[in-house]
């Protein structure tokens, strides 16, 4: 078992930017790709971000390619995503997720572990 922590979330104007830390504990060797998502009032939890904590390989929701950036620090157990130029549309409970996959997956139901969510507020 993986517990996450997401921490980092707030509110901050347009053009702004944000940096969201999650970290991981428990059987962390069983995890291979860190996952973001994120979850907007009345819509279903979309995929953001994911790396591959071993290999550092990335991917991204074509949403956040450019602003966001999604990176790790192996021996702290931490991933991080980096957000610039937040719109309103960004706003979102984000959750940090893992996956016992290598192919760092976009899939919700790859992701066995995921944390409680830190809440991410965009004003216009």
């Amino acid at each position: 078992q993986v517990q996450l922590v997401e921490s980092g979330g707030g509110l901050v104007q347009a053009g702004g930017s944000l940096r969201l830390s999650c970290a991981a504990s428990g059987r962390t060797f069983l995890s291979y790709t860190m996952g973001w998502f994120r979850q907007a009032p009345g819509k279903e939890r979309e995929f953001v971000a994911a790396i591959y904590w071993i290999g550092g390989n990335t991917k991204y929701a074509d949403s956040v390619k450019g602003r966001f950036i999604i990176s790790s620090d192996n021996a702290e157990n931490t991933v991080y995503l980096q957000m610039n130029s937040l719109k309103p549309e960004d706003t979102a409970v984000y959750y940090c997720a893992a996956s016992n996959s290598h192919l760092v997956p976009s899939a919700a139901v790859s992701y066995g572990n995921w944390g409680q969510g830190t809440q991410v507020t965009v004003s216009s």
